[in-house]
């Protein structure tokens, strides 16, 4: 990734955008975002801080592999967890890294993500706290959709924020890159919100707008007698297509 205090200052940015009130996308200590440091280490928010007003203070470097031995211990008590997120921290702080740092080491892990955003916008939660939300997230309904947050998200059923989110994140991810050959752009977590999964902060910040302006045209459709889904063969052919990989690159600054 480069200079650290050229990442910091990205992920600075990036949270300020998603936490400006006309994004909708979090208030007071709502969502996390990270950054990718190098192979050993990530930056993530601390917990209890705020995206809109967040200094590059704000943020605490974590080894991402000591955050990641959580995944495997299923028993670990709360003070345990607690103790563990603290131990990987870098450095002399009094902050503590978010609760969902072990989901955001996990993200970061994978190859070419080197920025996530957890955000709770009001649009995405409307659907993702109703009973039709994973029928509402099983297909796509427009080009631009595709283009910006891929052919298909992963839909992660209600779990205890924390570790156990980590763990089902592990394997649905898993399982979404065996079955497709490569990784989601997205992931919609019933009854909690949205995540994007970028290699920069504009493809970042250009899946979570997308994704807002989806939800709010999914409300409008159901609203006028339910959404009319694009076939499935029809949304791999456009996440394929030249002018589509073309496009896709100028809206989020990497390829396909």
């Amino acid at each position: 990734m480069g200079n650290r205090f050229f990442v910091l200052r990205q992920l600075t940015e990036m949270s300020h955008t998603l936490g400006s009130p006309e994004w909708d996308c979090a208030i007071l200590g709502e969502g996390n975002t990270s950054a990718k440091v190098d192979d050993e280490t990530l930056y993530v928010k601390a917990s209890g801080t705020q995206l809109g007003a967040m200094k590059p203070s704000d943020f605490v470097e974590v080894q991402g592999k000591v955050a990641m031995a959580l995944l495997e211990r299923e028993t670990a008590t709360d003070t345990e967890i607690k103790d563990i997120l603290q131990a990987a921290v870098v450095g002399d702080t009094n902050l503590r890294p978010s609760v969902e740092t072990v989901m955001h080491a996990l993200l970061l892990a994978l190859p070419g993500v080197n920025f996530i955003a957890h955000t709770h916008p009001t649009a995405v939660n409307a659907i993702m706290c109703s009973k039709i939300a994973e029928e509402a997230v099983s297909h796509r309904l427009f080009p631009d959709e595709i283009v910006c947050c891929g052919p298909a998200p992963v839909y992660v059923p209600w779990t205890e924020p924390g570790p156990p989110l980590a763990r089902k994140i592990r394997d649905l991810i898993n399982a979404y890159i065996e079955q497709r050959g490569y990784r989601p752009k997205t992931m919609l977590m019933q009854n909690h919100g949205l995540v994007a999964i970028g290699s920069t902060v504009d493809e970042v910040l250009s899946i979570t707008s997308m994704a807002v302006k989806t939800f709010k045209i999914l409300l409008g459709a159901y609203a006028m007698g339910g959404p009319a889904f694009m076939a499935d063969d029809m949304v791999e052919r456009l996440w394929t297509r030249p002018d589509e990989i073309y496009r896709h690159k100028l809206l989020t600054g990497r390829e396909i």
